[in-house]
């Protein structure tokens, strides 16, 4: 009986004091954006140091991150090789992000727009033919008018693949027999 009765005791006595603890786990810490007494501006939450940059965003780059040359000027060329890879990723892109409002051939009448948005300008007209890469980066990047920014849903890779496709899409609805090479035109004519 004595023994079972250490026991008993020795577990009870082991599991009050494993409740015991205070350590790190149980230090006085504020939530979020709480209140505090600590700082003189009453502020838990401290802003990042000046000049800080999240790991993996020193976008020094602002010809391929901003889409701007150095003196402030819309890039005039697409900064990365414009190859059928970077073509397939836009036309994928664009099918996700911009056809709900400027339809699969760029034309401004997506299905969005067909229920009431706004209508956005078409890619085919001679202004927007005009425009340069930059430009359309830019829309991208920091939104225009009713179009929100999708710089946190498309990446810079992206959106440069992006523009390329727009660029396809307005070549391809305004192209003329002297754009095909010679080797092809027998196959649009009809001839062999």
């Amino acid at each position: 009986m004595f023994p079972r009765l250490l026991t008993a005791t020795a577990l009870l006595f082991a599991l009050a004091l494993a409740g015991c603890r205070y350590d790190m786990q149980d230090q006085p810490r504020y939530e979020p954006l709480e209140s505090s007494t600590f700082f003189d501006d009453g502020r838990a939450s401290r802003a990042p140091v000046a000049g800080t940059v999240a790991r993996g965003h020193l976008d020094e780059d602002t010809v391929f991150f901003a889409g701007v040359e150095a003196n402030g000027a819309m890039v005039t060329a697409i900064p990365m090789p414009v190859d059928r890879a970077l073509l397939d990723r836009g036309r994928e892109r664009y099918d996700i992000y911009c056809s709900p409002c400027h339809d699969r051939v760029g034309g401004g009448a997506g299905m969005i727009v067909q229920r009431g948005y706004k209508q956005p300008p078409t890619f085919h007209d001679d202004r927007m033919r005009s425009l340069p890469p930059g430009y359309y980066y830019n829309v991208i990047r920091n939104g225009f008018g009713v179009m929100p920014s999708y710089a946190a849903q498309v990446p810079a890779n992206d959106r440069w693949a992006i523009v390329a496709y727009i660029r396809a899409l307005q070549r391809s609805q305004n192209a003329t027999l002297a754009d095909v090479p010679e080797s092809q035109r027998g196959k649009l004519q009809g001839t062999p």
